[in-house]
């Protein structure tokens, strides 16, 4: 049982990663899943997304809960039956998940040079920053993706842009962790978001 990482921010909130390592056989045989569940796994037509989708339901069970105490609603959110907050992820062989008391976001990503080809879809106010630091851009660059997509599934609201609704305040990749905003609707909402590197990817959770 491959459990890269259990990480506590604080004393609400709980992250654990996961090495996808298992064939998909191994990673089906111990969990239990709902008709719909099964359904959704056997209609993936890569087998990297369904041990993705198979490992988050060992996470879930190292939180104490099973695919059946875990819900979506209509924006594809997550949920859990007992109130608290979740918030899922999975790039390639890693997968994380958080739960807590107060609402949250997390997202892993694999780190590759061709984020940089994408860079001004998502990045804005950031390039002022960015352009100072040629030797860790594409770390900088990922880290910063990973906290608006967090914050993008944290609020979950149909119509947010990555580039003009989410701000990340400067960062040092040592420091592991900065400020970031939402600037929505003419409302301004601040988040503690915390990243980190592992085995080539990046992942960032915010709260």
């Amino acid at each position: 049982m491959p459990l890269y990482k259990t990480l506590s921010p604080n004393s609400q909130t709980t992250v654990k990663i996961w090495n996808i390592t298992e064939s998909y056989e191994a990673l089906l045989q111990p969990v239990k899943l709902r008709d719909e569940s099964m359904a959704r796994v056997l209609g993936m037509k890569s087998e990297l997304h369904q041990r993705g989708f198979l490992s988050v339901r060992h996470l879930l069970a190292e939180f104490g809960y099973t695919d059946a105490d875990l819900y979506y609603d209509e924006n594809g959110k997550p949920h859990l039956k007992d109130g608290k907050y979740i918030s899922i992820t999975h790039s390639f062989t890693f997968s994380g998940v958080i739960v807590s008391d107060t609402e949250v976001g997390i997202d892993i990503e694999k780190q590759r040079q061709k984020i940089g080809v994408i860079a001004h879809k998502f990045i804005g106010y950031e390039f002022d920053y960015l352009l100072n630091t040629a030797e860790d851009y594409i770390n900088k660059l990922t880290i910063i993706w990973c906290i608006k997509e967090s914050l993008y599934k944290l609020f979950a609201t149909p119509g947010m842009l990555f580039r003009e609704h989410f701000l990340v305040i400067p960062f040092m990749v040592k420091d592991e962790e900065t400020i970031a905003w939402i600037d929505y609707n003419d409302r301004k909402y601040r988040y503690e978001t915390r990243f980190l590197e592992f085995d080539g990817f990046t992942c960032a959770y915010v709260c």
